[in-house]
C-alpha cells in the first residue's frame, strides 16, 4: 500500500529546510493577527447543547479520492456549514497534495463566525507560526509525523500563539505520547495516513483511554448520523468530518442531518 504519510511529510520537511525565517520574528508577526477564536470552548459548547460537535472540513481533494469539488468556494461552504450547526471549521492549507491554500483558510473563515483550524502537515515552528498569521484559531499536530521533542516544542509554541493545538493519534502507543506531551485537544484519526485505511472501530477503543477532561475528536470514516451518534455515546465532543459533506449537494442539510440522531 502507498506510504501516504511518509511521502507527504518528507515534501514538507524539504521545503521547512530551505525556509530560514526568524521565528521569533515570524511569532511577532503572528501576534498582530485578528483575535483567536475558542476552538476548544466551541467543541464543549456545542458538545454541551447538541449532544456533539461537528467540525466540518474544507478540502479540494485528497491523495486516496482525487478531486472532491473543483469548483469549490471556501467561502460559501462555510456559511452552509455555519448554518447547517457546524460548531468548527477544518480547513485543508496543503496544496501538492489537497490542493488548498492559506487563501482558503483566509475565505472561509471571514464568512463566518466559527473557529478554524489549519488542516496541514506542521513540521516546523515557522508552520506553527504561520497557522495564527494566516488568520487560524488552531492547528493540527500530528504525532505520526513528529518526534516526541517536536510535539513538546510545538505545543509550548502553539500556547504562545495564542493557538489550540489539536493533536492527532492513530493508536495507543501515540495517544500516550500526546498525553505524556502536554496534548488538551486530542484527535482520534480512524484513518491510517500511511495507507488511508479507514477502521471504524478504531475511536471506539481509544476513547477508553483518553483521559478525562481532555477534549475528545474522532475524525474520518464518519458516514452518518448513526456513526456520530455512536461516537457521542463513547463519549467522543466532536467529529471532524470531510468528504461526505463536500461531496454533498445540500451542505447545510448534510451538516444539520448528523446532529439529528439522538436529538
Amino acid at each position: 500500500m502507498p506510504a501516504y504519510l511518509d511521502r507527504i511529510v518528507a515534501a514538507h520537511r524539504a521545503e521547512a529546510a530551505t525556509d530560514d525565517r526568524d521565528v521569533e520574528e515570524v511569532l511577532e508577526l503572528a501576534k498582530q493577527a485578528d483575535p483567536p477564536r475558542p476552538f476548544g470552548d466551541a467543541i464543549v459548547a456545542a458538545s454541551a447543547q447538541q449532544g456533539i460537535a461537528v467540525i466540518s472540513e474544507i478540502k479540494r481533494r485528497s491523495p486516496s479520492k482525487g478531486v472532491l469539488d473543483s469548483d469549490l468556494d471556501p467561502a460559501a461552504v462555510a456559511a452552509e456549514y455555519e448554518e447547517g450547526g457546524a460548531a468548527c471549521l477544518s480547513v485543508l492549507t496543503d496544496h501538492e497534495f489537497f490542493g488548498g491554500g492559506p487563501g482558503d483558510l483566509r475565505s472561509a473563515r471571514a464568512a463566518c463566525a466559527l473557529p478554524v483550524l489549519r488542516k496541514d502537515f506542521t513540521v516546523s515552528a515557522l508552520d506553527v507560526c504561520d497557522a495564527r498569521a494566516m488568520g487560524a484559531d488552531a492547528v493540527l499536530l500530528i504525532a505520526a509525523a513528529l518526534t516526541d521533542p517536536e510535539l513538546v516544542a510545538y505545543l509550548d509554541l502553539a500556547g504562545r500563539c495564542s493557538l489550540t493545538a489539536l493533536v492527532e493519534v492513530h493508536d495507543e502507543d501515540e495517544l500516550h505520547r500526546a498525553i505524556d506531551a502536554g496534548a488538551t485537544v486530542i484527535g482520534v484519526n480512524q484513518r491510517d495516513l500511511r495507507t488511508f485505511e479507514v477502521d471504524r472501530d478504531r475511536a471506539l477503543a481509544l476513547g477508553k483511554v483518553i483521559p478525562p477532561g481532555t477534549i475528545a475528536v474522532a475524525e474520518s470514516g464518519i458516514r452518518d448520523g448513526r456513526d456520530v451518534a455512536r461516537l457521542a455515546e463513547a463519549g467522543y465532543q466532536g467529529v471532524l468530518v470531510g468528504e461526505i459533506l463536500v461531496r454533498s449537494v445540500d451542505r447545510r442539510a448534510a451538516v444539520a442531518s448528523l446532529l439529528a440522531v439522538g436529538r
